[in-house]
């Protein structure tokens, strides 16, 4: 029998107690998560760089207030609880890189990406690879963050965001992650021997993936993923003032692989839970494999030298995301505290928005099961 996957404008519900929970316990730890919401401005203007170290150090893209904390439970694909506006299209920050690791996995299904190890250079051919350091660049190092890009790209070099380090429960807080003016100066190291959270270069790699797919990704993720799994048509993914570039003799935007300089992906939490739901049935959607399962192994395999992270996707290998969980859980996460949590075992998806203390939220949720 085919899982159920919910139909565009239809998600079933179950009872907490159908899906095993108790449901006393569960609405204790949702009561929990609505007091957890992230403090601070609803002006995501606050969050971000102020221009002090570079002129474009700064909002690049259009951002909107946020919403109050938000969430929802989903399992073996029936939706089981759901608190705040889950329908608000709220910005979402770094979970828009996950997204962009789907969509290189449709360009590595339809091969565009021929192998994982092959330079970029070999296939994107705009001078973004053409530097000594960046002509041994891989799409894996892309994806796992460690490929040391040097350059500047939209009018940000990459030194931004050099130094700047994603510790544990950092995407619960704000972007933060600033580096000194020294950061700047640090020496760059071959590709695939140095892991950092760099956005800069994560920018880098949507827009290499704009130059397979001969055109904007916002389209393509529609096509070959959202609308396929029954996605709303209110998301939106933007990109910066500064991220126009020429393809295919047209003049389009490449988008930001989060809100660190604003845009970035906007999504509902219904629409974040069906692309958990997508990947926790390992891509296959009412019986259709919408992404391979190549792709999603090759997704979740631990980086080498940053075990926790994957191909744009953090790991619960060493429980950063939660001690209850399976090692085998894994999650979109973004600053500002969104998650979209998977744990395959417990055939469970799990969606916040807005929460400080996500970890916390995720174990009380686990530990409510019967």
């Amino acid at each position: 029998m085919t899982p159920y996957c919910p139909a565009p404008h239809d998600w079933q519900r179950r009872s907490p107690a159908q899906a095993g929970f108790d449901a006393d316990k569960l609405a204790a730890a949702l009561a929990f998560a609505q007091t957890q919401a992230i403090q601070g401005s609803t002006d995501l203007t606050a969050m971000l760089p102020k221009g002090d170290r570079h002129p474009n150090d700064r909002p690049l893209g259009p951002l909107k207030k946020r919403g109050p904390t938000a969430g929802l439970i989903a399992r073996q694909g029936y939706l089981v609880a759901a608190f705040g506006p889950v329908a608000s299209v709220e910005v979402t920050f770094s979970c828009a890189k996950s997204y962009i690791s789907a969509l290189a996995g449709v360009a590595f299904d339809q091969g565009l990406i021929r192998d994982l190890d092959e330079p970029v250079s070999r296939t994107v051919s705009d001078s973004g690879f053409d530097a000594p350091q960046n002509q041994s660049i891989t799409w894996q190092h892309l994806l796992q963050q460690t490929s040391e890009w040097e350059g500047e790209l939209f009018g940000l070099p990459d030194w931004i965001d050099r130094g700047r380090q994603l510790g544990q429960g950092a995407a619960e807080a704000t972007v933060g992650g600033t580096a000194s003016s020294a950061d700047k100066y640090r020496s760059l190291e071959p590709p695939g021997t140095f892991w950092e959270y760099n956005d800069v270069r994560v920018n880098r790699t949507a827009l290499s993936l704009l130059r397979l797919f001969r055109g904007p990704l916002p389209p393509v993720l529609k096509q070959t993923i959202m609308d396929p799994i029954g996605a709303s048509t209110t998301w939106e993914w933007h990109g910066y003032e500064t991220s126009y570039v020429e393809e295919n003799q047209q003049r389009v935007q490449s988008v930001s692989g989060g809100t660190h300089w604003g845009g970035g992906l906007w999504i509902s939490t219904y629409d974040h839970a069906r692309f958990g739901l997508l990947f926790e049935r390992r891509g296959c959607w009412n019986g259709r494999q919408i992404l391979s399962e190549q792709w999603i192994d090759h997704a979740l395999t631990p980086c080498p030298i940053k075990p926790e992270y994957g191909f744009l996707w953090w790991l619960n290998h060493q429980r950063d995301l939660s001690d209850l969980a399976g090692p085998d859980s894994f999650a979109a996460r973004g600053a500002g505290g969104h998650v979209v949590f998977v744990e395959p075992e417990r055939e469970l998806v799990l969606v916040l928005r807005w929460c400080g203390a996500a970890k916390a939220v995720i174990d009380r949720i686990l530990a409510s099961e019967v």
